[in-house]
């Protein structure tokens, strides 16, 4: 041990034993002796090794429980009335005191244990006694106090140093964190704090904890204690999503970013989609926020190399059942609240809801869900967009891939259209679903809702049947962002799904695919770009398929075109 450091451990010693933890005045020169210890102790990772193989653990050691019972008993045999003006000075100081000692010590620990495995794990064993502090810290009576919030912030920055890198801790920390009980977890009080930098404090810790290990990151996702954590995440998330560039908060919202990356890369997203969910909920303001995040990741993960393009390429494929399920669950409510309220409360009604009737009248019921479906559908419509394009995408540009990654970017796109569920194709479910919402959400045309009567359905189609003029569908209001991009999303869906895929144009046509295309070809100010994405899925729909191109040319218009090019009087073309 050199001169240098030896002087400096003497300094600590001393400092220690000239200090009680009931005398007040004596707590100011220990913190100040920490204080300039700390100091040195950042400069160099020598001096850091060296101090902490000198005798000073045992100080160390005594100081977290002399603080620790100091704080926790600070009430304990207090009498005093809340109008004794000098005891409640004099509790004030005390206490103040104490939260300054323990600054102190946090961040002469810090640095102490900063790269160095052997102070870590002799700080470690203090983990209880800091862990207690951190709840005493984080209480509800101490969470809004500017002191309280910068002992906690120091003492978790304190905390993640001590286990960062070292995967022995690390493990330990993590397992006893996720098993016990809700109200004993630090973690997540921490993250209920309104303090920006104690939520990059933690969301630092959280990272370091899940960054090179699956079995951590699952037990996230799949653990009770786990998901209650997610939860608290994702609102947070929300929370942050407005903070300036460069703040505090924008970096603790990065973090939570990467956080749920590494949740989706792991491939466990879909655990995490589940662990969300609440009984009788078809979605769940969490889950959706959960899809904008996957919205985010899979629209901005770049590709740098052929290791990077396999690594997203299978993250793609995991995703693919979760993304089909969900959106025919999404779309199943959808169709089923959408025909409930276009059918009209009036007696003897007609109860096929296959149809729409031809009777005016209010609607029987509206879904009050319902826009945070269509929410949820949008971004779930947008994941599977990028998911196949990425796709198609690499397969066009990297003629010289191999043989197993080529087929796995086809299955990709094979994957959506083959999938069925009870008998239904996606396609034939994604166009039934088109049609009711050309007739549940009106296009928005100079801020003004426009009349649409769509054409037949599914079973009609089959039947070779007319279908029955449609009621006056009731007009969710235009400002609802729930339906806002939702058919333009869709419409952009089906004309992926159907390029150069011959089986799939020949599906669509036997729904009336076609017809419910051409009848999209509008401007709507609720779908930006609807009429070019619908043109773009008829070029898809007629590419290279004559029987498709047929159907086209027996239609013809009627009525007169207006001066957007949208018919007028006949929303509806019609066969000859």
């Amino acid at each position: 041990m050199s001169g240098d450091v030896m002087q400096l451990v003497t300094q600590f010693k001393t400092a220690c034993a000239n200090y009680d933890i009931n005398a007040i005045d004596s707590h100011t020169a220990l913190c100040e002796t920490l204080d300039a210890l700390a100091g040195d102790l950042g400069k160099d990772g020598e001096t850091r090794i060296q101090f902490g193989v000198g005798e000073v653990w045992t100080e160390i050691h005594k100081l977290w429980r002399d603080l620790v019972h100091a704080q926790l008993t600070f009430w304990d045999g207090d009498d005093s009335d809340d109008g004794d003006d000098a005891g409640s000075i004099k509790e004030r100081k005390k206490q103040h005191s104490l939260s300054s000692l323990c600054v102190s010590l946090a961040r002469f620990m810090r640095n102490l244990v900063a790269g160095v495995s052997g102070n870590q794990i002799k700080a470690f064993e203090d983990e209880p006694i800091i862990r207690r502090l951190l709840h005493y810290y984080t209480s509800w009576s101490s969470i809004e106090n500017e002191e309280a919030s910068f002992t906690a912030r120091i003492l978790t920055q304190m905390l993640s140093n001590i286990i960062t890198g070292n995967e022995a801790l690390i493990s330990n920390l993590w397992e006893t964190y996720l098993n016990l009980q809700e109200d004993q977890v630090i973690l997540i009080r921490l993250l209920a704090s309104p303090d920006n930098r104690i939520l990059l404090a933690v969301l630092t810790m959280i990272i370091n904890c899940v960054r090179e290990s699956r079995s951590r990151t699952k037990m996230l996702t799949r653990t009770p204690i786990g998901a209650r954590i997610c939860i608290i995440l994702l609102d947070d998330m929300v929370k942050l999503y407005d903070a300036d560039e460069g703040s505090e908060g924008a970096r603790a919202f990065d973090v939570g970013y990467s956080i749920f990356t590494r949740i989706i890369e792991t491939g466990l997203m879909p655990d995490l989609y589940t662990e969300l969910a609440i009984m009788d909920e078809i979605v769940t303001p969490h889950q959706t926020t959960l899809l904008k995040l996957l919205d985010s990741y899979l629209q901005s993960t770049p590709v740098s190399s052929p290791g990077t393009q396999s690594r997203i390429t299978k993250t793609h494929v995991k995703l693919c059942p979760m993304l089909s399920n969900l959106f025919f669950s999404l779309s199943t409510y959808a169709q089923t609240a959408m025909r409930r309220s276009l059918l009209p409360s009036v007696p003897n009604a007609v109860q096929d809801h296959s149809i729409v009737v031809d009777v005016q009248g209010p609607p029987a019921q509206l879904d009050v869900l319902l826009p945070k479906v269509c929410e949820a559908l949008v971004l779930t419509a947008q994941c599977i967009i990028t998911i196949t394009l990425a796709a198609h995408s690499h397969h066009h540009s990297s003629p010289t891939s191999s043989n197993s990654t080529a087929s796995t970017h086809e299955s990709i796109h094979a994957f959506f259209n083959q999938i069925h569920l009870e008998g239904v194709g996606l396609v034939e479910n994604l166009v039934e679903l088109l049609r009711l919402l050309d007739r549940f959400l009106p296009r928005i045309n100079f801020g003004k809702p426009v009349a649409t009567s769509a054409g037949p359905t599914v079973e009609q189609t089959k039947q070779k049947e007319t279908p029955a003029p449609s009621v006056q569908a009731p007009t969710p209001a235009p400002g609802n962002p729930g339906f806002n991009f939702l058919k333009r999303d869709l419409v952009r869906l089906l004309g992926i799904l159907c390029n150069e895929d011959r089986a799939v144009q020949d599906r669509l046509r036997k729904c009336g695919g076609i017809e419910l295309v051409l009848n999209l070809c509008v401007i709507d100010e609720r779908n930006p770009y609807l009429r070019e994405h619908a043109i773009f899925a008829l070029h898809n729909l007629l590419k290279d398929n004559p029987a498709n191109q047929a159907v086209v040319e027996e239609i013809k218009p009627t009525g007169q075109w207006d001066e957007n090019g949208v018919l007028k009087d006949t929303p509806r073309a019609v066969r000859k």
